[in-house]
């Protein structure tokens, strides 16, 4: 495990390509060398859907298709378009995707979001990928946008290809890769509540054919929370070699450490998100900061062969850790004063866990990708064969000590002693200083080893008729070994469980016209399901069944006035079984019983106003249910057919407006933008006794960003978000867990750039 600013170069990545491939690799470098720069000033590129090569290597599970012939909805957040809005995280860059949802982020210590209104596993990161590798896999703290490329949100049936994932999409992140030319910028800017920032990113030709890019970026102030301070470094440098013109190397290391403290955030008063304070914490600063470090490594090769054939082969590697104290509202009712008469809040007393976690994960990768075109029978076939195998492996360590069930008639009359049995305090009016000591809780590793092959076939059929067929075959195995003793003194047997599943896809697209296609497609994926069941009578237990989605969608893509107008409208359905549910014949553990589904229509447009105004936009309507009568395995209510899932809004919309002025001879950007989410669900099966649930009001943030070019070298920006101050919640998950937005904030940097 990393600790400090070490790197170590592993060797990697293998690409092959045609002469109009090489040709391609020249004229997108060439592009990026003329496009939009970043937040540092750095070039950056956004791809537009007809470049598959990007800076010599070929996009990862793509192949020679381009992202609008793709039968699937896809989204593009470059790096320019974030930049102009100041986002330098990928949880407020995904505020601007349609359909996507912040979910419960672990106390701010990773992302967590839904898409098409379906989450992963709760006590992990959402599942995203890094240039095609799974990178949120374990710990590794808040992403920065510092060398992003690109974020591709690409919605619906992906498993085929990806294998385990998401059933809503796949955001796949493309990071900045070395240029032929040199370039140096840096950014340095200082924001609201002590708020400091400084941004690198350094370009460096080595000469034949050989580039080193580094970039990198520190973060560090206080919070609109009390006594929350953040720091978070973050350092990525790339190496892109071209030993021969068919051939290119490339290898990537990401450093991050992220340190502050864990923060559950506010509590519900009287039944209702508002009531508190959204500065208050109640935690304890005791505490201390929980640090997360994440260590990672990306080899790829790629080699072109003639006949625009291209085989791709890629190794990565990736270790993160999360270790520190934690102290949380309890959730159980038995135990929560703050649940009196089970509705509203009657007492401000609060009882709390208190946690030490000690967490671990390594994960390694293999890929091999042979992708090409084929002529047969006057139809052209773009092929995509390749196989992958991934290791992961979690050690947990977590120590907790909970207020008893007599905590719950604590009252705000308690005595200091009875306070601080229960580790209560009274949210109104806290007094921190309670730190009781955690005892051992959990104590196990889990180790995952998976194996897939996936073939697909996009046939054009005529010239404005494709089809797209595909699957994928995947074998999991997974191993839970218990390292602690339970009540009975008994160490629990190792959990194991083998798990095969073939994947398939099937998607059409039809140009209508040059502007209009038309497209639909459906298929069948997979996630596994962390954790084990109930033990047997013989002690040993076995890990959840996967859960199983069908996914279905259809819509239209426009692409007209010389790609003035680009766009994309979608209506689309998901199945999701196997969600878990509480066991009923086994209280306190659970089983994969559930089933939920979500259905929905979602757009996004990209428009070229008149006057030089430039227009983003998106809107999703999702309605995602319960569809098998349950019992919640978090906090035992009822779950009937037809309650909504948590956190995900029925509507939710955005948009960003940009325009350029010209002062003399220098530029001038204006523009700015509004996010809107609706009511949603605050707690997962509970209800008040009137029958309504708990829910978290909607709300509407608007931002202004303003950029000036100085010199050639300086310039000068600077934003305003939640511009009109709105009292707001991003996600909650349960009554006494609920994060409240930031208030009106402002942040100006100065840019420079050689």
């Amino acid at each position: 495990m990393a600790t400090g600013w070490e790197a170590t170069f592993l060797i990697g990545v293998a690409a092959l390509a045609s002469g109009q491939a090489r040709a391609q690799v020249q004229t997108q470098v060439q592009t990026v060398a003329a496009a939009p720069t970043g937040e540092a000033g750095a070039p950056t590129a956004d791809d537009g859907g007809t470049d598959v090569v990007v800076h010599g290597l070929r996009q990862q599970y793509r192949g020679d298709v381009p992202l609008r012939a793709l039968p699937q909805s896809v989204q593009l957040l470059s790096a320019a378009k974030l930049a102009e809005a100041g986002v330098v995280r990928l949880d407020d860059a995904l505020d601007f995707a349609g359909g996507v949802a912040r979910q419960n982020n672990f106390g701010g210590l990773f992302d967590s979001f839904a898409v098409r209104g379906f989450a992963g596993d709760e006590n992990t990161a959402s599942s995203y990928l890094l240039n095609g590798f799974n990178a949120s896999r374990g710990y590794g703290g808040i992403r920065d946008t510092s060398n992003v490329e690109r974020v591709e949100i690409l919605k619906g049936p992906a498993a085929a290809l990806f294998g385990r994932g998401e059933p809503g999409g796949t955001v796949n992140i493309i990071t900045k890769k070395p240029l032929d030319t040199f370039a140096a910028t840096a950014s340095a800017g200082y924001g609201s509540f002590g708020r400091f920032r400084g941004e690198a990113d350094v370009n460096l030709p080595l000469g034949r054919g050989a580039a080193l890019r580094v970039t990198g970026a520190h973060d560090e102030g206080d919070s609109f929370r009390d006594l929350v301070h953040f720091r978070k470094s973050t350092l990525t440098p790339s190496l892109l070699v071209r030993p021969a013109d068919d051939t290119s190397l490339s290898y990537e290391l990401e450093y991050v450490r992220q340190q502050l403290p864990f923060d559950r955030g506010v509590v519900s008063v009287n039944g209702r998100a508002r009531g508190l304070p959204r500065s208050r914490f109640l935690g304890e600063p005791g505490d201390g900061d929980v640090t997360v470090d994440a260590l990672g490594h990306q080899l790829q090769v790629q080699h072109d062969f003639d006949r625009g054939w291209s085989l791709l082969l890629g190794a990565s590697y990736r270790d993160t850790g999360f270790r520190g104290f934690s102290t949380e509202g309890e959730n159980a009712d038995a135990r929560q004063p703050y649940f009196s008469n089970s509705a509203t809040a009657t007492t401000p007393i609060l009882s709390r866990q208190r946690r030490y976690r000690d967490y671990r994960t390594g994960n390694l990768v293999f890929r091999a990708e042979l992708s090409g075109r084929l002529a047969t029978g006057g139809l052209t076939h773009h092929l995509l064969v390749g196989a992958d195998h991934d290791e992961y492996d979690l050690d947990r360590v977590e120590n907790r000590v909970r207020p008893g069930t007599g905590a719950n008639a604590l009252t705000a009359a308690a005595t200091p002693t009875q306070l601080a049995a229960g580790n209560a305090l009274d949210v109104f009016a806290p007094a921190y200083g309670n730190l009781p000591v955690p005892t051992a809780f959990t104590d196990q590793r889990e180790r995952q080893w998976s194996h897939g092959i996936y073939v697909q076939d996009q046939v054009d059929l005529t010239d404005a008729l494709k089809l797209r067929l595909g699957g994928r075959f995947d074998q999991l195995e997974r191993q839970v070994t218990f390292r602690l003793a339970d009540a009975a003194g008994r160490v629990p047997l190792p959990a194991r469980r083998e798990d095969r599943r073939f994947s398939p896809q099937v998607g059409v697209s039809w140009q209508v016209a040059p502007p209009l296609t038309l497209y639909a497609g459906w298929g069948r994926g997979f996630r596994a399901n962390t954790g084990t069941g109930a033990p047997d009578p013989a002690g040993a237990a076995t890990p959840f069944a996967p859960e199983y989605t069908d996914s279905y969608e259809a819509g239209l893509k426009v692409s007209a006035f010389g790609d003035a107008l680009t766009g994309t409208v979608a209506a689309f359905a998901t199945n999701k079984t196997n969600v878990l549910t509480a066991d009923p014949a086994n209280p306190g553990f659970s089983r994969s019983l559930g089933r939920a589904r979500s259905r929905g229509v979602e757009a996004d447009a990209d428009l070229a106003l008149p006057a030089g105004f430039r227009l983003s936009a998106t809107f999703a309507y999702i309605d995602a249910e319960v569809r098998q009568a349950a019992t919640d395995p978090n906090f035992g209510f009822a779950l009937r057919v037809g309650d909504p899932l948590i956190n995900i809004p029925g509507t939710s919309g955005s948009a960003l407006v940009f325009r350029d002025f010209r002062l003399g001879s220098r530029k001038l950007t204006v523009g700015g933008g509004v996010n809107y989410v609706g009511r949603r669900l605050g707690e997962t099966g509970y209800r008040f006794p009137d029958g309504s649930f708990f829910e978290l009001p909607s709300y509407l943030t608007a931002r202004l960003h303003a950029a000036v070019d100085l010199t050639d070298g300086v310039s000068l920006s600077g934003e305003v978000t939640n511009l009109f101050d709105e009292e707001y919640y991003t996600n909650s998950y349960s009554r006494v867990w609920v994060m409240p937005g930031a208030p009106r904030q402002f942040f100006v940097r100065a840019g420079f750039r050689i």
